[in-house]
């Protein structure tokens, strides 16, 4: 039988190991995220929690249709406030963030569906309403009910390492569209993207895989 000492010697060991392993997840394979607005409605809702994973990303894999969650490209979003006057739960926010189970708050993120990669060219909107990719109608299954693809007009070219993304619910997205006219054109560089989100793991009633989906089917 172990000894009590030898278990408490070891202890710190294993937290260590815990945490070496927690980061290493953290940098190379999942990482945890919250859904703070309802922008990518109905797949995912508002407070939802989703793992993504970075693999597509390490290996320059990002396909039209998956969901992605990026590093905001040029201030697309307000300024992140984070202060808490509690020391406590601003140490054990560190820690969180530290293992990836939060994002870090300087770092403000986004979630939105990649709908053209480097060369697509996508166009609002045909005659019944839908956007063209590559000269050819998509089908977008994943559109919140009642909105249209798009109510603004456009026309715009991926270019390399580079890709456009739009909400699923589009009556309610600042995506792509509507920052055209920031350094990248409204474009999300690939060294902005973190991963690709693969499932809903919070709360229990909204677990679910989220699968990618070819827009050009």
């Amino acid at each position: 039988m172990r000894r009590r000492g030898s278990l408490l010697k070891e202890l710190p060991i294993l937290v260590v190991i815990a945490l070496v392993v927690s980061l290493v997840i953290k940098t190379f394979l999942v990482q945890f995220f919250y859904i703070p607005s309802g922008s990518m409605e109905n797949t995912l809702q508002i407070q939802d929690r989703v793992a993504v994973n970075k693999v597509p990303v390490l290996s320059r894999t990002i396909s039209r249709g998956d969901v992605v969650v990026f590093r905001d490209p040029d201030n697309w979003l307000p300024e992140a406030s984070d202060f808490s006057a509690n020391r406590f739960i601003a140490l054990l926010k560190s820690g969180l963030v530290a293992v990836g189970v939060i994002p870090n708050p300087a770092k403000q993120y986004l979630v939105k569906r990649t709908i053209g990669v480097a060369g697509d060219r996508i166009v609002c909107c045909t005659k019944d309403g839908k956007l063209t990719l590559n000269d050819k109608a998509i089908n977008e299954p994943y559109i919140f009910a009642g909105d249209k693809p798009s109510e603004m007009e456009f026309d715009v070219t991926v270019p390399k390492n580079k890709i456009w993304v739009m909400g699923d619910h589009r009556g309610a997205s600042a995506d792509s569209r509507y920052h055209q006219d920031d350094i990248n054109k409204g474009m999300v560089p690939v060294s902005r993207v973190t991963g690709r989100v693969f499932t809903v793991i919070w709360p229990l009633k909204n677990i679910s895989y989220v699968p990618p989906i070819d827009v050009t089917k």
